[in-house]
């Protein structure tokens, strides 16, 4: 009984610890947000009242390194957010509908800006599964697919039955992924292209963990050069 009532006090501890750097970090990327904000809005008037080359230029880099810091920022607190989910997660029917509808309109304006085009081809499937985990395993795909995509590219999302599961597939015209990395891409801070400095390597990881919660899969399909496919796979319920 000793035995056990000191287990049970040190996992309470150790949850408590958890728990409280969960909570830290969460605040600290809420207490970020709004100086940043602020960073990125001062560069953007005053690019618009300097005249001399050299100033817009530095006015340009630090914009662009507050908008990277931000988005940084937001993935980071994304990551917390699939993390505490999955420790209390249903599995629950899903339409796919609306679901595809809501992520083209989220995405749409960043692949423009990007020069990309994204068609998401609409389905009427019903999937079992936790509507903010799969809403968070797409969104990282096709923020990858968007990001690793030169300009001219296209991005497709589409779903697809098979007898024992349905598949989601996301399909872009990027710069692919070498063979040799394709068994890396979903370790913890690992990017697909190492001469990218923006981003922390989170997203990927984010997708196998939160997908093997489900009990779901990822399949990966790449030409280095050509493109990349990710495929989310979702078991039936009676498979």
């Amino acid at each position: 009984m000793q035995v056990s009532s000191w287990l049970d006090d040190r996992t309470k501890g150790t949850d408590r610890v958890n728990g409280f750097y969960r909570s830290l970090l969460a605040m600290t990327g809420h207490d970020l947000r709004h100086p940043l904000q602020v960073i990125v809005s001062v560069n953007a008037l005053l690019s618009r009242s300097v005249s001399g080359n050299s100033e817009r230029e530095y006015l340009a880099r630090s914009l662009d390194a507050g908008v990277q810091l931000a988005k940084q920022l937001d993935r980071l607190i994304e990551a917390l957010r699939v993390h505490e989910r999955l420790e209390d997660f249903s599995l629950q029917p899903v339409h796919l509908e609306f679901f595809l509808e809501n992520l083209e309109r989220e995405h749409k304006v960043a692949a423009q800006i990007a020069g990309l085009r994204l068609r998401v081809v609409r389905s009427r499937a019903v999937v079992m599964s936790d509507p903010f985990l799969l809403e968070g395993i797409l969104r990282n795909l096709i923020y990858n697919a968007i990001k690793y995509t030169p300009a001219g590219g296209k991005i497709v999302v589409g779903c697809r039955k098979t007898t024992d599961a349905l598949r989601i597939a996301v399909h872009d015209t990027g710069i692919g992924i070498a063979p040799d990395n394709l068994s890396k891409i979903f370790e913890a801070f690992r990017r697909i292209d190492p001469v990218a400095s923006e981003g922390l390597g989170l997203g990927l990881f984010i997708v196998r963990h939160a997908a093997e919660s489900l009990g779901h899969k990822i399949e990966v399909r790449s030409i280095a050069g050509r493109g990349s496919c990710f495929t989310v796979v979702i078991p039936n319920p009676s498979s």
